[in-house]
């Protein structure tokens, strides 16, 4: 029986796993290091965010991105505090870039806020312990563009972060996001194209999504390889933005491409991110959640990804 195309790229990609698998063994002993992005938990109080996801096995987690002005966001002293309570870390912090902090923005004042937030962002994930903030090159929930210079402008704005990163050590991770969500940056190799425009390598490293990949690429597995060793962190939701295991996404396919890229070395990533179809999912970080459905999400998710992640290391 012949196979479609997409198993004939999952069927490579497996061949490709078991290959390397067997021929360094060491590459594989490691397991990848989970995360949880608990921005999307909303306005509930951060305890019950952190409590959430260690009760479900997670031992990190991807911080709100909320540092738009000092003593506004959370509170570093609480985060480590936290931490500490329930033995869990930072993986990095996610930021949320809205029309009022817009890269590509053609308002130079728009442009001064979108630097000094990422300035404020870069410090507090240092602060916490975090290795990254995640960066999206233009206003999420304004798919159109502004006009045909954004790709310039968002590039030059990123320019001048470069020191915060360099200072703090940490890295920048471009996002790709799918067109009905933003207007620049849709593929693994436009933000290729974006980060060698950037030409730093304090910026020099990408946040792939499976949601947005499966949307926007033309085979999951195969985008994730396109990182390569690029890719620092990695969202998971299934392909109806719902939990892992609830939808179509091939996960295994998906976990085994991250092992050839190397995502199970320490500082790597992949990061639970189901956040629902929502054109423009910020408005998640205002409301308040159903603690019911949010324990549900997480506790699914988390048992989904290990059990397919045991399969895998298995084969």
């Amino acid at each position: 029986m012949n196979l479609q195309n997409y198993q004939i790229k999952s069927e490579k990609i497996k061949e490709q796993y078991l290959q390397e698998k067997r021929n360094n063994p060491e590459k594989f002993q490691r397991k990848i290091d989970i995360s949880w992005s608990i921005w999307m938990f909303g306005i509930e109080p951060l305890e019950e965010s952190v409590k959430r996801v260690k009760n479900a096995g997670v031992n990190y987690i991807e911080f709100n991105g909320d540092q738009h002005f000092p003593k506004i966001g959370l509170n570093a002293e609480e985060v480590l505090s936290l931490q500490d309570k329930y033995d869990i870390k930072a993986s990095g912090c996610i930021g949320l870039f809205s029309p009022a902090n817009d890269l590509s923005s053609n308002d130079p004042y728009v442009q001064k806020r979108a630097v000094e937030y990422i300035k404020n962002q870069v410090e507090f994930t240092h602060k916490i312990g975090g290795h990254y903030m995640v960066i999206v090159p233009s206003a999420v929930g304004r798919p159109s563009p502004l006009d045909t210079a954004e790709f310039h402008r968002s590039v030059k704005a990123l320019k001048l972060c470069e020191k915060f990163f360099k200072e703090n050590g940490i890295k920048a991770a471009i996002e790709p996001i799918r067109a009905d969500e933003v207007s620049l940056i849709h593929t693994v190799q436009e933000a290729i194209k974006y980060l060698d425009a950037v030409g730093s390598e304090y910026i020099n490293s990408i946040n792939g999504d499976i949601f947005h990949m499966l949307l926007s690429e033309k085979h999951v597995g195969e985008a994730v390889l396109n990182c390569g060793e690029r890719l620092i962190n990695l969202h998971l939701a299934d392909s109806n933005r719902d939990a892992l295991g609830r939808g179509v996404i091939d996960l295994d396919t998906v976990i085994m491409a991250s092992y050839l890229v190397g995502m199970n070395q320490e500082k790597r990533f992949l990061t639970f991110e189901p956040l629902g179809p929502n054109p423009n999912p910020y408005v998640l970080s205002n409301e308040k959640g159903n603690t019911q459905i949010l324990d549900s999400l997480v506790n699914d998710s988390v048992a989904y990804f290990k059990e397919r992640e045991a399969y895998v290391r298995n084969l």
